[in-house]
């Protein structure tokens, strides 16, 4: 089982649009039983999955010592998977885990989802609190979202040193330019000369339109470039997550299955 974290420390980057369409990426093409898990109290992968709001603020209760993860998990309409919605509870979450004091909590939950996952993804919310050190806690990659622009080589700098001395050491950290526009000059230098090798989501219309009809982009725009963008994206994590799992095994280390 794998943990796979969307994490940026501002909104507006296409965080949660990432982190829905990985979760059905891994789900649909890498048939593996997914799990979203929604840690954002705006509840965005919730409405871009077409699932309904939450009735009963529950989200936070998982974090307690006698909470029970599987009691809140739902399928969605997509096959292998399966989401954990947030909702309003969670705007205190961060308050409630520092009175927890119980660093790995999140990883511990991950860990007895194990046998009934084989990918986490993490939508998380975009701050850095206690929230955050149990995603760096729990998550295998971190994949960050930047806005192309001039500024996002210093963006990540910064959010590494946030992360740095929250936690003092981070899993490695994926660094993806969305809302990239070739046809401005400015994103076109970002592209060309100081985030060559990042993964770009293109601003395409195929975006958008996915985010209107509540579903994955690669379900509602198979073969768009956003869809292509999206799944080199994929591609790479997985990559990642086999190249890590194959050097834990070398070191004798055991991988979780």
């Amino acid at each position: 089982m794998a943990v796979i974290g969307v994490y940026s420390a501002k909104g507006g980057v296409g965080k949660t649009t990432l982190a829905v369409d990985l979760a059905w990426r891994c789900a649909h093409y890498g048939q593996s039983r997914t799990l979203l898990w929604d840690l954002d109290p705006q509840g965005g992968s919730a409405y871009l999955l077409g699932a309904e709001d939450r009735r009963l603020p529950r989200a936070a209760s998982v974090f307690q010592r006698d909470g029970r993860p599987r009691e809140l998990i739902e399928p969605t309409d997509y096959s292998h998977l399966h989401l954990l919605k947030s909702d309003d509870s969670l705007r205190t979450l961060s308050v409630a885990l520092a009175r927890i004091g119980h660093k790995r909590r999140l990883a511990q939950l991950a860990t007895t989802l194990s046998s009934e996952f084989d990918r986490i993804v993490l939508d998380c919310p975009p701050v850095i609190n206690e929230v955050s050190e149990q995603v760096l806690n729990a998550a295998d990659v971190l994949v960050v979202p930047l806005r192309a622009a001039p500024m996002a080589i210093r963006t990540l700098q910064s959010v590494r040193r946030e992360l740095s001395a929250l936690h003092g050491r981070h899993p490695p950290i994926l660094p993806v330019l969305t809302m990239y526009n070739a046809q401005r000059p400015m994103q076109r230098a970002t592209r060309e000369s100081e985030a060559r090798g990042w993964p770009v989501v293109p601003m395409a219309n195929q975006v958008e339109q996915a985010a209107a009809a509540r579903c994955p982009v690669g379900a509602n725009a198979k073969g768009s470039r956003a869809d292509r963008a999206l799944h080199r994206l994929w591609s790479g994590i997985e990559a990642k997550l086999a190249e890590r799992a194959g050097a834990a095994l070398s070191q004798g280390v055991p991988v979780p299955a």
